[in-house]
């Protein structure tokens, strides 16, 4: 017999040693139950760590209506961050906690650009949840989220980082950057709870969901509401640059850019101005196009947006527009945005 056939004829016999007993490195692949139990523990883990400092938020308009949201506490002293949408316009508000306690709260500060805003217990809360870093996150990673569906209290559901960094419009029309997008099942009521991720760390505040669509939901990063919370316990507002002009996104003909060396072949027509606002005492004009500020490109508003986040009191900036085919350049001084 000729030496394989040999070979695979021992191999199959009956009661052969090789051909019937289990590799002895078996235990470096864990079964689909040990996997499935690894997965659960995970989940159990942050639900029994984070979950008794998720709230459920139930408010009350001067108007008589009411509403329902979640949140979580980010602070021993009673400080809970949630949507603003939750929040805004709350003329009161209750939380409710799995212990089955509840407390009086009222609003610190809104910020409908990001929709965050923190809230303040009267009494005293039972946990405080650690936040953790988004910027961390990775696409396919575990994460958790708690909060109040549909009036179903303490619902925790699971799933995976679908996507990073998607762009939201808020409700005032600004462009909300680096959203979370998760296959997280959410409903509404849990608005304002908790991401988490498996180390139990909040890393985004579930804010959004696309109705009629299945394993599509957003969430604000934390290391967005880190600064947000900042702002709003420091002054109960995000103060941010504003020019007072109005404007709109407008094209660039390829001729024209080329011969600028623009970056882009669109910015921002300035259409009008507000009175209260400084560039109606600059040397900016009407149908000027704004194509950068402080010599970062501007091909949208969201560009202008994005520059003034960061606005420092008295600071000047300079705009770069397109007038008569030519660029000029025009020194503005931004104050606060109005509430």
């Amino acid at each position: 017999m000729p030496v394989l056939a040999q070979a695979l004829d021992s191999a199959e016999r009956p009661g052969d040693p090789v051909a019937n007993d289990a590799p002895a490195n078996d235990t470096a692949f864990p079964s689909e139950q040990q996997v499935l139990d690894a997965y659960s523990r995970a989940v159990v883990g942050v639900a029994e760590e984070v979950g008794p400092a998720v709230v459920s938020i139930v408010r009350s308009s001067p108007r008589g209506s009411a509403g329902s949201g979640s949140g979580v506490v980010f602070a021993p002293d009673g400080y809970v961050l949630t949507n603003a949408h939750v929040a805004a316009g709350a003329h009161l508000l209750e939380l409710g906690f799995t212990d089955g306690a509840t407390s009086r709260a009222h609003v610190v500060g809104v910020d409908h650009a990001t929709d965050l805003a923190v809230v303040r217990a009267t009494g005293p809360v039972p946990k405080v949840a650690v936040f953790g870093n988004s910027s961390a996150l990775r696409v396919g990673q575990l994460v958790v989220a708690i909060g109040n569906p549909l009036g179903f209290s303490s619902t925790v559901s699971a799933g995976v980082v679908s996507a990073l960094g998607r762009t939201m419009r808020a409700r005032d029309g600004r462009a909300m950057e680096g959203i979370i997008q998760s296959d997280v099942a959410l409903n509404p009521g849990n608005s304002g709870g908790p991401l988490v991720d498996s180390q139990g760390r909040v890393v985004g505040i579930n804010t959004a969901i696309i109705l009629g669509a299945q394993g599509i939901s957003f969430s604000v990063p934390i290391d967005t509401a880190k600064w947000v919370v900042g702002e709003l316990m420091t002054s109960g507002r995000v103060r941010r640059g504003w020019l007072g002009i109005a404007g709109q996104n407008r094209p660039i003909a390829r001729d024209l850019a080329r011969g600028l060396s623009l970056a882009h072949l669109s910015g921002v027509e300035v259409s009008g101005f507000d009175e209260r606002g400084p560039a109606s005492r600059s040397q900016l004009k009407l149908n000027d196009i704004v194509v950068a500020l402080d010599d970062k490109p501007v091909a949208n508003v969201d560009d202008i947006h994005r520059g003034l986040q960061n606005w420092q009191s008295d600071k000047t900036i300079r705009l770069r527009v397109v007038r008569d085919r030519q660029l000029v350049d025009v020194e503005v001084t931004p104050v606060e945005a109005p509430g």
